[in-house]
């Protein structure tokens, strides 16, 4: 489970820009899921081997100059609840603003380490003006300048050794299904559904996060531990800004799961919030089932169903090979159909393929359908292989790996669909040199 790091302060201090250069600082971590607003807000990096999972609070907060400090004080509070470290940006340009000391007031109480950035520093001059931050109160600070990357290295060194120690998680063997989705989608009736009268349940295990609450289930020759976002505690002094709670909520809950159940609530559109955690889910390679709730609330003639359907698929492309389940958890409708479908998926999500069936498959459809030829140069795929990750991949070995482009590589996951059945689970297609 990599620990969370959320980037906060005023707007315009660079913070994006900081965030945009950690998640690409390597080709591995490039993903960063387009956000619930119109920004980039969440991503994977590391350093020295550490990972961790950046949040960059910046994004949330919309609205004009007078609504944000309200924002902002709310963005700082739901980080500090839920972020293992925080790195606390200012700008030495405009120096001390009233808006840094509000936000430094909140992190001086709080009891997680909180490292101060000085961004824009980019001369020598601009060194010696950044001693004022010293007034914040929160001791020493780094000087870093995000645009060049200048500083951030030791910046970086310093936020590694305040992440917790990874705690050695004893691997349960079963399955693990989080349930996520949009606030009031009907995450927590869902799960009692399931439990409800239930005398199954072995045991409540307090989740490996802090937050998430496994529950063992146990019922129709089912077991696997439920992973629960809906019933995290409820915050008294944040006025929940639900967007993006709900957000860093999921997050913890996918990363640590196997397969995702996404609850949408028919009676809404399939907007951006609950897309955002689709791809979240995709990103981390992680089996997908899309629950659509309150089915029992919506007019329906005999098109209903597949146009409903056909809707979300759109909105989902390119990764539509995914089952929507329609439910009524106030009804208990198709709750089980529920559960089978996502043990099907993470039957399909752990599926290993031979590497002798691989190649008699799909050789024989390359040969008909090759890659296009690049520049006068013919690409020949040669062997195929399943790689030992936990989840689908494939390294396909050819000799000009560099010219085989997206849309190639999509007909071969399409093809690898087809053949093998990975319906709700992402698969990664690689060309390797032979």
């Amino acid at each position: 489970m990599s620990s969370i790091v959320a980037i906060v302060g005023r707007p315009n201090v660079g913070k994006s820009t900081f965030f945009n250069r950690l998640i690409k600082r390597r080709e591995a971590i490039v993903d960063a899921v387009s956000g619930v607003t119109r920004d980039r807000h969440y991503g994977k990096s590391d350093w020295n081997g550490r990972d961790f999972t950046l949040i960059d609070t910046g994004g949330y907060v919309k609205g004009s100059d007078d609504v944000f400090e309200a924002e902002i004080d709310k963005q700082v509070e739901l980080a500090i609840d839920e972020a293992d470290v925080i790195v606390f940006m200012v700008d030495v340009e405009s120096g001390v603003t009233g808006m840094d000391e509000d936000v430094a007031k909140l992190l001086r109480k709080v009891d997680k380490p909180v490292f101060l950035a000085v961004n824009k520093v980019d001369n020598a001059k601009r060194a010696q003006d950044a001693v004022e931050f010293y007034s914040l109160g929160l001791g020493e600070y780094y000087t870093i300048a995000s645009i060049n990357g200048s500083g951030t290295g030791d910046l970086l060194d310093a936020l590694i050794k305040a992440l917790p120690e990874k705690e050695d998680v004893e691997e349960a063997e079963l399955p693990r299904f989080a349930v996520v989705g949009r606030p009031n989608a009907g995450k927590s009736s869902f799960i009692n559904a399931l439990i409800g009268e239930d005398r199954y349940i072995v045991t409540d295990i307090a989740g490996t996060t802090r937050d998430a609450i496994d529950t063992k289930y146990n019922r129709f020759g089912f077991e696997f531990n439920l992973v629960d976002t809906a019933g995290i505690r409820r915050k008294s002094k944040v006025k929940e800004d639900l967007e993006f709670y709900s957000v860093m909520r999921s997050i913890r809950a996918i990363e640590h799961c196997d397969v995702c159940l996404v609850v949408h609530d028919a009676t809404r559109s399939f907007d951006g919030q609950v897309q955002n955690i689709f791809w979240l889910a995709e990103r981390n390679r992680k089996g997908v089932v899309i629950l659509v709730n309150k089915w029992d609330l919506v007019e329906k003639d005999t098109k209903t169903t597949k146009e409903y359907e056909k809707a979300i698929r759109k909105e989902l492309e390119p990764f539509t090979d995914v089952p929507i389940v329609f439910i009524s958890v106030l009804n208990k409708q198709r709750i089980f159909k529920a559960i089978e479908t996502a043990v099907e998926v993470y039957n399909n999500r752990t599926k290993r393929i031979k590497t002798s069936v691989l190649n008699e498959v799909l050789l024989p459809i390359i040969e008909h359908n090759p890659p296009p030829a690049n520049k006068g140069k013919y690409v020949k795929i040669k062997y195929i292989m399943q790689l030992p990750t936990p989840q689908p991949q494939f390294a396909f070995f050819c000799n000009l790996p560099q010219y085989v482009k997206e849309p190639y590589k999509r007909f071969l996951e399409n093809k690898l669909r087809e053949q093998f059945d990975f319906h709700g689970v992402p698969v990664s297609v690689y060309m390797r040199k032979k």
